[in-house]
Order: structure tokens, then sequence, then C-alpha cells
């Protein structure tokens, strides 16, 4: 099989090319090599095939897939951002990318897509009334508990504190920032472009990815890397809020696994039509255990917990893993504390090995 993986030298790209190059695989990577987020050749494997454009350009997409079966479509604008001025460039490099990538994939005769997606596509997470266990779907967190220190969201009907739950893929799309409505919008063209070509796709929406290669301390990392980035400089994690935040952590190596999972679905013909996959750990931890949890592993300073919050920030969202395990077969197998002890010293993107 020939396997396209577009930001196939970046942080998570890099590590599903590692695996994929353990099944057999013809590789070739598509990546633009932002200097900004390359600072140096990537080092990859002598048998990938590396081509360098730019997916937002037509040609580029049409020298990528010449001869591909299948594309697992990794490159994009991730994080929070700044502010709203980020707002044409995510929706440049995420949702107009996925547009000429998908109308390629149409001339090419490509029929098979792994996208990307994320848990942010759900906003706040899963929560239940605690006197009557039924659904309920918070609105947004009001300043004023913030202020006080009541960080969990409440019932908007009585006011009471929610009950986190596991979100399930059934769960309504809650997209709540820039990036979020920009990996909505990819999952709605890959499903648009599956009903019109009648070909194959599969979103996996990654929750708290962690690991080697992360990118470094910027606006755009995720959190693991921001305490991460800490710790190199001997500087105490901050933690935001009181620390309870409730994340699935996932090692990135298991979200390898998992896109190589929904490859080979996809190359056995298992069925048409756009599906989408929670990928998260089997385990449940806040943010704050994270910080812990890097602090001893690099005996670094202790966490400050500071109870600042931003306005939209999410409080929980956990993932419910059941339906990928029992579809695809994937589960995850690095847990919690071996994978933190790695990453305490994994080097990030930028820094020396």
């Amino acid at each position: 099989m020939r396997l396209l993986v577009t930001g196939g030298a970046g942080f998570i790209g890099s590590h599903i090319v590692d695996a994929a190059l353990g099944t057999g695989w013809s590789i070739r990577v598509l990546d633009s090599l932002d200097p900004g987020l390359h600072p140096g050749p990537p080092a990859l494997d002598p048998r990938v095939e590396l081509l360098t454009g730019d997916l937002t350009d037509p040609d580029s997409a049409d020298r990528a897939l010449e001869g591909i079966d299948i594309v697992c479509h990794q490159s994009a604008k991730v994080g929070l951002g700044l502010s709203f001025a980020d707002a044409p460039d995510y929706i440049h490099n995420n949702d107009y990318a996925t547009a000429v990538l998908l109308a390629a994939m149409e001339r090419h005769g490509v029929p098979r897509l792994i996208l990307a997606s994320s848990m942010v596509v759900y906003g706040e997470g899963a929560y239940t009334d605690a006197e009557t266990g039924v659904a309920v779907r918070p609105g947004p967190r009001a300043e004023a508990d913030l202020r006080a220190g009541i960080f969990d969201p409440r019932n908007p009907a009585s006011g009471a504190i929610l009950i986190p739950a596991m979100v399930t893929e059934e769960a309504p799309l809650d997209p709540q920032n820039v990036y979020a409505a920009s990996k909505v919008s990819q999952e709605n063209l890959a499903a648009a472009w599956a009903r019109s070509t009648g070909g194959a796709a599969i979103a996996l929406r990654y929750h708290n990815v962690y690991g080697p290669r992360m990118p470094r301390d910027t606006p755009y990392a995720g959190v693991a890397s921001l305490f991460r980035s800490a710790m190199a400089r001997r500087e105490a994690p901050r933690v935001f809020e009181d620390g309870a935040q409730r994340r699935s952590f996932i090692h990135v190596r298991d979200v390898a696994a998992a896109n190589i999972a929904a490859a080979k679905t996809l190359s056995a013909g298992d069925g048409a039509g756009f599906r989408a996959y929670n990928v998260g750990a089997a385990e449940v931890h806040t943010i704050g255990d994270v910080a812990e949890a890097l602090s001893k592993s690099s005996a670094g300073p202790a966490p400050i917990v500071t109870g600042e919050y931003r306005l939209g920030d999410v409080r929980h969202i956990t993932a419910s893993s059941e339906l990928i395990k029992s579809d695809l077969g994937w589960a995850p197998t690095v847990d919690f504390e071996e994978g933190m002890r790695e990453f305490a010293t994994a080097p990030l993107r930028g820094e020396p090995g």
C-alpha cells in the first residue's frame, strides 16, 4: 500500500510515519517544513519519500497524490492561538487546505482518507445532573463563579453544579473557538467528499496528545508542552484554575497506532462514507496530575496552582474510546505514569536530542 502523510515531518505525523514503516508500506510525506516549526532538516527515515510543499497549492497536492492509495491528513494549524486575529490563518491552513486536498483526491481517484480531528469539536465535555443522573449540556461558565473559585459548570435550569462524564461520539458538536470551528469544518468537508465520491473517510478525534517531538513552548502548544518547557527552564509549571480540569492524556505512539488501525480498516475496504472516533486514554487524569508527574519525574520545582482562568476555556472533557476499540480493535498501550516519565526528559521539537 502507498500511504501519503501530510504534515508527516511534524509531531504526530512523524510518529505515524515511524509506525507505518513497520507495516512495510511505501510512505510519502508532504510537509511545508515551516521554519517556525522546523528549525532544522527533519530526521525522517531514508525509506520515506519527502516532498516539500504547501497543501493549499493544488500543484503540490497533485504532485503528492501521484500513485497514492490512502491519505493520512495530519497537517494543520493547531492550538487556541492568541486572538480571533488568527482566524484567517486557521481557515486557510485547515479548511481551505483540506478542500484543496479532497479536490485533488477526486482528480486522482484516491478513495480513502484518515483525518486528524480533535476533542475540541465537542466544546465542553459531557455532564450529568448530580440528583437525577440525567445528561445536561452546560452553558458558558459565569465570570462571577470563576472569580469566586467556582470552576465547575452549572445546570442552566437549576444552577446546581454538574458532574463530569465521558464524551461519546454521539455528543453534539459545539466548537467554542476558531480552531475548533476549523476542525468541525474539516470533518464536514470529509463527509461531503465521501458522499460525493463514494470514498471512505475516518476522522480521529485526538484528545490531549503528548510525547517526544512535541513542539516547544508556543502560544499554540498544548498544556503538556507548556509544562514540559517550564521544567526545562527549571521553572515551576503554572496551573490555571484549581488544577482539577479533567482530560484524557494520550501518548503520541498510541495516536500513531490508531492511525495505522484506521488505515488497515480502510485498505480492507471496510465500508464507504464518513466515521468519527475518539482517541483517548483509558484513564482520566487532571491537568494538575500532569504538572505533578512532570515535576516529580524531572526532579523539578513543584507546580503552582494559580487560580487564574481564561474565559472560554473548557473545564472538563474526557473521551470514551469504546467505539474505536470495538470497530477498529485499537486500545492505548502506554500508561500515564510510564508516558510522563518518558516525556519529562524527551526532547521537544527544536531542542537538541
